[in-house]
């Protein structure tokens, strides 16, 4: 069944979002370039466990964008806005890849509303200058031929399934230039995350795949190697988008903070 999209004006943008299911909170950030609807798979195997928010970022899906330059901050306040509306004073977050780089800088900047952080095939570090010099040179050729560009790099390492392929393929391609252009300099200068991992008191979980292509898994078992009490799930075989490919593993890790 369709869930049907709302939405909410918070800092001079419409955010979109779905709601859905019942019991503990749960936001489900989509990573780049993408929409809440990745997560798809997973909020209905979980939508009799959680109450699950799915929201488009910024300039991605139905939600709006600003035109001047953020942060992935900015993208977490934005999340604060949404909350603040729907009355939800502490969720647990979670986010896949940049969703995860949005859910860190949430718990960094709202502890206090956290009561349990996943990243979903992300990591906590900042961008070497080689990595931060490519995001800078992929949006000035996004700017240029449109958001095709992104979708022929990055189709094939999201994920090696082919079915997740043709999916995840037509989704950058509804993208807009602005969101994507946006979310690429706000992950290019993003700050480095690891020094605060030992502040987060909550659990927190690590989902990641063995054949990652965009971010080994070497960067999970780092995070968990600087904060023991983190679970770590990784899944043999799962790419980049391991809640596409492998669904059902990813709820079940996810399952992590139900009760």
């Amino acid at each position: 069944m369709e869930v049907k999209m709302k939405f909410v004006s918070v800092h001079g943008i419409d955010l979109a979002y779905t709601r859905r299911g019942t019991g503990t909170p749960l936001v489900l950030i989509h990573g780049f370039p993408l929409d809440h609807t990745s997560w798809d798979k997973v909020a209905s195997l979980l939508e009799s466990e959680f109450e699950i928010i799915t929201p488009d970022l910024r300039g991605f899906g139905q939600s709006t964008t600003l035109e001047t330059p953020y942060t992935v901050s900015d993208m977490a306040d934005d999340l604060a806005g949404l909350l603040d509306s729907l009355e939800i004073e502490k969720t647990v977050i979670a986010g896949h890849s940049m969703g995860g780089y949005v859910a860190l800088a949430f718990a960094k900047k709202y502890p206090q509303r956290v009561s349990g952080l996943g990243l979903i095939s992300s990591q906590a570090v900042a961008d070497a200058p080689d990595r931060k010099e490519g995001r800078y040179k992929t949006a000035a050729e996004v700017a240029e031929k449109g958001t095709v560009v992104v979708a022929d790099a990055m189709t094939p390492k999201l994920s090696a399934d082919v079915k997740v392929q043709s999916i995840v393929r037509a989704v950058i391609e509804k993208q807009g230039k602005s969101g994507v252009i946006g979310a690429l300099q706000a992950m290019a200068e993003r700050e480095d995350s690891m020094s605060f991992l030992s502040l987060f008191t909550f659990p927190f979980l690590l989902v990641h795949g063995d054949s990652d292509l965009l971010i080994p898994i070497e960067r999970a078992r780092e995070i968990k190697a600087a904060l023991p009490s983190a679970k770590l799930v990784e899944l043999p075989g799962a790419g980049h988008t391991p809640m596409m490919e492998f669904p059902e593993a990813t709820a079940d890790g996810l399952r992590f903070f139900a009760g």
